[in-house]
């Protein structure tokens, strides 16, 4: 990897880093006991694992978590600190970074048409990384912190349910966009190397 491949890399980071941290700070909504809001950081979170693929967008997210858990108010509604992420919405903030890995991890491998004009194909994945890490551990932390059980747990956490299919949906239509705009951005694995055959005489 070269200087200038790895600047653009690390200013993708910061920038997507950047953009979760401002949809946190959006006014959230107040649902059920108010333990956790809705917020657009999912929309925010999938978005870096679709544009920027597994890695980066794994960096991305976990930069945003580091910089709010040191002490930055980045998180909804400016909050900041390590207790935060010891408190009952913690499982959530934990989750961000591995779905947005998971969701590139995905989107890596569409095939490059694919990723540039299917919208169905995007929002499953950005749905599927959301449910498996998001949700799942956002319930784990409320079982663990909010003494509650996974009964009470699953219906605090259903209620984003519909929210969250609307922003993956979201989320799939501006990543598609980013991608016909910048059709380099998404970096692919590297091919497979074909084997050498022996030369013929």
């Amino acid at each position: 990897m070269n200087r200038r491949s790895t600047s653009t890399d690390l200013a993708l980071i910061a920038g997507f880093a950047a953009l979760v941290a401002v949809c946190a700070l959006l006014p959230a909504i107040k649902v059920g006991a108010g333990i956790v809001p809705i917020t657009l950081q999912t929309f925010a979170v999938l978005l870096a694992g679709a544009v920027l693929g597994a890695r980066r967008g794994f960096l991305a997210v976990l930069l945003y978590v580091v910089v709010g858990a040191a002490g930055l108010p980045v998180f909804s509604g400016g909050a900041s600190g390590l207790a935060v992420l010891a408190g009952p919405s913690g499982g959530y903030l934990v989750g961000f970074p591995l779905a947005a890995g998971l969701c590139g991890f995905l989107v890596e491998r569409l095939p490059r048409r694919q990723v540039a004009t299917n919208i169905p194909l995007i929002f499953l994945a950005g749905l599927l990384s959301s449910a498996v890490f998001i949700h799942t551990l956002g319930m784990a932390g409320l079982v663990l912190r909010a003494d509650l059980t996974w009964g009470q747990a699953f219906d605090v956490d259903k209620v984003f349910w519909i929210g969250d299919a609307i922003k993956n949906l979201a989320m799939a239509i501006v990543a598609t966009a980013v991608h016909r705009t910048f059709p380099d951005l998404l970096r692919r694995r590297a091919p497979r190397r074909q084997p050498e055959t022996a030369a013929t005489a």
